[in-house]
């Protein structure tokens, strides 16, 4: 089969093959066997293959196949002026549109399409991975090799293996190119939760244990970063208002006194306010004697046989006598002494009265 037909395969000028490139119709007439009505078009040239071997090159109007032409393969014997049938076939042009290469199965499959359940095929000669350490019956080298090294697996990782995983690791998303780590304050070597890999790969690379952390459970690197760092803070609310700075004036001096002070009471001050309250309840006193005593005197005065007004009267004008000497203070002071002075001769008036 002819291979793709483009352009500059195409021509015109078939050379020394005449008679190949002048049996059109006949190339037509097989093309038209294979095609249906109103699929095949216009001759377009002719491929020369080989020596007495020559492609005739048919428009095709075939639906779904833009760009595909038909193409019918002459051959002749040598110095044969006869040209033979050897194939029709539609082949794809320069403007045709192809489904990509076929890639093996196991090529073609990326990481991102294994699921939870899928099992991938066991890889004999995988160039990522070595012999692993076998046991020689020597109980010493034998825990050091497999307990301690871990190497009593049948194939461990290599050094190429070992270069292609750090590398993929680093130009990640879980190293200092992702931009969680560009914006972070603090790379993860000076995190609390950071923890460091086993072996030679403990110099670049650990495992983050923050669960607050997109990282959480993965491998980092040491320059990678991320807004959980255990060292680090997050940005402090702003002020409501900006205070002013305080004024201070240290021309004025205030005095505090370190002990309470106590108050001061003179003798005078003290004998004034006594007197005053003696003097006040020797008036009170005098005031009641008085007029205790002016209704005696009244009483005394009254006829055994007289009416109910003059007795009134009496005790009306002592009322008037007592609310008289209670209206000063001097009066009220002069009260009690007027009237021990004068109590024998009103009693003997009194007496003299009713005798």
């Amino acid at each position: 089969m002819p291979a793709a037909l483009t352009k500059s395969r195409v021509t015109t000028a078939p050379g020394k093959e005449t008679v190949l490139a002048g049996a059109v119709d006949l190339a037509r007439s097989a093309a038209e066997r294979m095609a249906r009505p109103g699929e095949l078009g216009e001759h377009l040239g002719v491929v020369v293959e080989a020596e007495r071997l020559l492609t005739h090159v048919f428009q095709a109007h075939v639906p779904g196949y833009r760009g595909w032409c038909w193409a019918v393969t002459l051959a002749r014997p040598p110095r044969a002026r006869t040209a033979t049938i050897c194939e029709v076939a539609l082949l794809p042009g320069d403007d045709a549109i192809l489904a990509p290469e076929w890639v093996p199965w196991a090529e073609r499959l990326s990481p991102e399409d294994v699921g939870p359940g899928d099992v991938l095929p066991y890889v004999e000669e995988d160039p990522r991975l070595e012999q692993g350490f076998e046991a020689t019956g020597e109980e010493d080298l034998d825990e050091l090799a497999i307990f301690e090294l871990g190497l009593g697996r049948r194939r461990v990782l290599n050094a190429d293996g070992r270069r292609q995983a750090m590398t993929r690791w680093y130009e990640g998303d879980h190293g200092p190119n992702a931009p969680a780590a560009k914006a972070a304050k603090a790379p993860c070597s000076t995190c609390g939760f950071f923890l460091k890999l086993a072996g030679s790969p403990r110099r670049m690379f650990g495992v983050c244990a923050n669960e607050w952390s997109p990282d959480d459970g993965r491998v980092v690197s040491v320059d990678h970063g991320c807004g959980a760092h255990s060292e680090t803070r997050g940005p402090e609310p702003a002020r409501l208002w900006k205070p002013a700075d305080p004024v201070i004036d240290e021309r004025d001096l205030e005095v505090i006194a370190t002990e309470p002070l106590r108050p001061v009471r003179s003798e005078s001050t003290g004998d004034g306010a006594d007197d005053g309250t003696n003097d006040d309840a020797a008036g009170n006193s005098g005031d009641a004697a008085a007029e205790t005593k002016n209704d005696d005197e009244t009483a005394a005065q009254a006829p055994p046989a007289g009416g109910r007004k003059s007795t009134a009267a009496g005790r009306k004008k002592a009322g008037a006598g007592g609310r008289r000497k209670s209206g000063a203070k001097a009066e009220k002071d002069a009260a009690p002494s007027a009237e021990k002075a004068a109590g024998p001769d009103q009693d003997d008036s009194g007496d003299a009265g009713r005798a």
